[in-house]
């Protein structure tokens, strides 16, 4: 058996601001993905994730008995599959910001959800809304917390805007210029990141007053704005407003920053000749990078690896 595959996401705008309310831009990324399998041969990867997905399944077990909301799932038929070797069999590299736990959960909930909520339905916010909930509820199970929207976007595989909690939509974004000189890229940092940790500095940041006032009068405003830029088309007003955001960051989310990585995302900002900023909660994986001149970017860049995501 193979079941469908689902893809990584990178979330453009959005990391920690939609935590409080910001505006938001998830987009897939069919470079990586992943899909669920079976074989009676487990190697050591394959078998590590049978048993995660066993533990999974008692999680579903647990949400299905605890929580009147929560949909009902074939947790008999999931058991049998992990029973016979199933595995999910992925390339989205884990703890690197793009999505891992998520397409995992979108093909979990494909698979095995009874009566699902499917990408051909008319899909009203409500909907949306609810399959973001029963996402970040089966998501939990590896975070901790979790917004659900990682899945969400890996299980409908469309662009997804947040406008704010309780309101997001599938978002039309502007095509890629194969001729562009502008790009988004992601900056591999070398190192995995794990989003507890991170999530839980920002938590306690969080009790500041002068960290909430930061993150609603610059970090939530710049974020808002690149948004709205990146979905009009404005490149030039794009470009301004992520170099405020990446500043804000450097300024304001250290821990979140490899330290290795300060003095070159400083030297974006000096230059001009690439801005970066967090991709997904930080500490390590992915760096998203955003340049007006790829060539320029890439010969700041020579000892790292890029990979294009998006050409303006």
């Amino acid at each position: 058996m193979k079941g469908p595959l689902f893809y990584s996401k990178i979330l453009l705008f959005g990391e920690y601001g939609i935590i409080k309310d910001s505006k938001g831009l998830s987009i897939p990324y069919n470079f990586y993905n992943g899909a669920l399998k079976i074989t009676d041969e487990l190697d050591e990867t394959a078998a590590a994730s049978n048993r995660s997905l066993a533990r999974l399944a008692g999680h579903i077990e647990e949400l299905a008995a605890s929580d009147p909301d929560f949909p009902a799932f074939n947790v008999q038929s999931m058991r049998a599959d992990i029973d016979a070797g199933m595995y999910f069999d992925s390339s989205i590299p884990q703890g690197y910001g793009v999505g891992s736990s998520g397409a995992l959960v979108a093909s979990i909930y494909d698979k095995y959800a009874l009566e699902k909520i499917t990408v051909l339905e008319n899909l009203t916010r409500e909907r949306l809304l609810t399959l973001k909930e029963i996402f970040g509820k089966i998501e939990s199970f590896f975070h901790g917390k979790s917004s659900g929207l990682d899945p969400l976007n890996s299980y409908l595989s469309l662009p997804i805007l947040i406008n704010s909690k309780d309101n997001i939509e599938p978002a039309g974004i502007p095509s890629q210029l194969a001729t562009g000189k502008g790009a988004v890229f992601l900056l591999d940092s070398g190192m995995t990141g794990e989003t507890a940790p991170m999530v839980n500095i920002f938590m306690e940041n969080m009790k500041k007053e002068g960290f909430r006032k930061m993150l609603k009068d610059q970090f939530v405003k710049y974020t808002d704005l690149c948004v709205d830029d990146f979905l009009s088309g404005d490149v030039k007003g794009l470009f301004g407003n992520v170099k405020h955001l990446s500043r804000t960051v450097l300024d304001n989310f250290k821990p979140m920053i490899p330290t290795q990585f300060h003095a070159l995302w400083k030297k974006g900002l000096d230059t001009g000749d690439y801005y970066l900023k967090l991709c997904g909660s930080g500490g390590g994986g992915y760096i998203l990078g955003f340049t007006e001149d790829l060539e320029k970017a890439e010969k700041a860049l020579k000892d790292y690896k890029l990979e294009v995501v998006y050409n303006f």
